[in-house]
């Protein structure tokens, strides 16, 4: 068999070229700025762009070889347990073992450039391919409550998607975001990556994030957060990305397995002190099995408070005249709230409980605290109803535990929340302990839903009219 040697010879070139690309110097790559970082938001973002123009020139192969470099590196254990244990102490917010376990699950289980599936049809009339192709430049704000978690799924999918990403990190998860876009800087460049294809500034703030968004160069928006960014973002005039708040409801019925359903309902609102915004916010229980589900949730970890007046003192506590919670509250453990108001429990106490009528405030707002209000109904129906109403019309994360198949599909159908999870933890939404990928930018007022690479990128078609077709 003969082979054309102009063939070889461009095979050999692309093979060196990737040995030297993945052999690239550390030492070589910052161009301005600190890892990344900048003083100036207009800087960060000119990096960006002049990174993201030079990334367009390179292969879907080197894509996969960056994201897997920022895998790597948050993986790699030392900066794993860092990040994890910085996140704590910054924001005063979770708790070390939690974030341990999402870190890592952002890291494994983000989608990189497998989710850039394409489409083709062809005819008589020739060959379409429809591709995601990127935006360019994306601004990404990210919480407090789960800094590093975002900034790694976003770096991904981003990156994976043909984009660069200027970040704009909460001002009180400052120390750990800067350090971590340092980290994946670092790494991306060993991995022979466009100089600051990751960035952001030296100070975080309202005003480098309003500078950001209405950067001209900035090409789309995602906001992780409240209501009032991602309201600020769809107003931006630019492609937007909003995931915003939830009150995720959790409905058991008297079909249900009550053992289970009481540990899990546990679980998931106790991950991480409740931070999660899929976390189980409030319990809607059909009476007949009310008493049962409490018993075993305090065998599981729960304290019920009954006395109205300490429930009262916690409403006073915990919330702003019971309208929304307290920052210095937020993400902290059941035993440190339950401290402040003088009861003193252990280790093994993970959510405080209570009963409570719909329109208590601990229904009604989201807490982002292990505080678990129950509420009795009639029956699953009216549980189901009641869901609806104190979900608010977030769409974002409900859960039912039944084995009756026609009532977990009226509540999903009714609901229209973008997580459902029947029969598990709320956790299992995104991945833990339940199938399919993970993100932290879970989009609910826009519509996207759990975010991946194809989220951050444009549908494009080329044509090729009169041929390819040989069928």
């Amino acid at each position: 068999m003969n082979i054309d040697e102009n063939v070889v010879e461009s095979i050999v070139k692309r093979v060196v070229s990737q040995l030297s690309t993945e052999t690239a110097s550390t030492q070589t790559c910052p161009s301005g700025g600190d890892w990344g970082v900048f003083e100036s938001m207009n800087d960060a973002v000119d990096a960006a762009v002049a990174a993201q123009r030079e990334y367009l020139n390179r292969s879907m192969h080197d894509r996969a070889r960056y994201v897997q470099a920022i895998r790597d590196v948050v993986l790699d254990q030392e900066n794993l347990e860092y990040i994890s244990r910085l996140a704590v102490e910054e924001t005063g917010m979770g708790g070390y073992e939690y974030k341990l376990i999402k870190n890592r699950l952002a890291a494994v289980k983000t989608p990189g450039i497998e989710d850039l599936t394409t489409d083709a049809m062809s005819g008589d009339d020739g060959l379409t391919l429809v591709e995601y192709s990127p935006f360019g430049v994306i601004g990404s704000i990210t919480p407090t409550t789960n800094p590093t978690e975002t900034i790694i799924c976003n770096s991904i999918g981003m990156l994976a998607a043909g984009n660069a990403v200027v970040f704009s990190p909460h001002p009180r998860a400052k120390k750990v975001s800067l350090h971590l876009i340092q980290l994946i800087n670092k790494a991306l460049c060993k991995a022979g990556a466009p100089a600051n294809l990751v960035v952001t500034v030296s100070a975080p703030s309202i005003e480098n994030t309003n500078a950001m968004m209405s950067h001209p160069k900035i090409r789309m928006l995602v906001a992780t957060g409240g209501p009032a960014i991602v309201k600020t973002v769809l107003s931006s005039g630019k492609k937007a990305i909003g995931a915003g708040a939830g009150n995720p409801p959790v409905v058991v019925d008297e079909t249900a397995d009550i053992e289970k359903a009481a540990k899990d309902i546990v679980d998931g609102c106790s991950f991480d002190n409740n931070l999660p915004c899929i976390a189980e916010k409030e319990a809607i229980a059909v009476d007949s099995v009310a008493d049962y589900l409490i018993f075993n949730m305090k065998k599981n970890g729960a304290y019920e408070v009954k006395d109205p007046a300490v429930i009262s003192q916690l409403v006073e506590l915990v919330t702003k005249e019971g309208k929304s919670p307290k920052t210095e509250f937020v993400g902290k453990s059941a035993k440190y709230i339950l401290d402040k108001i003088g009861i003193t429990v252990g280790d093994d106490v993970k959510v405080i409980l209570m009963e409570a009528k719909e329109d208590h405030p601990f229904v009604q707002v989201e807490l982002m605290m292990p505080i678990l209000p129950v509420v009795r109904v009639p029956d699953v129906d009216q549980a189901i109803e009641m869901a609806v109403r104190v979900e608010h019309g977030n769409r974002h994360t409900a859960m039912m535990h039944s084995r009756n198949v026609e009532k977990l599909t009226k509540m999903a159908r009714l609901i229209q929340t973008t997580i459902f999870v029947k029969n598990g933890p709320s956790y299992a939404g995104i991945g833990v302990g339940g199938e399919g990928y993970t993100t932290f930018t879970i989009a609910g007022p826009t519509g996207e839903g759990l975010t991946s690479a194809k989220s951050f990128a444009r549908r494009r078609r080329c044509v090729l009219v009169g041929g390819m077709d040989v069928r």
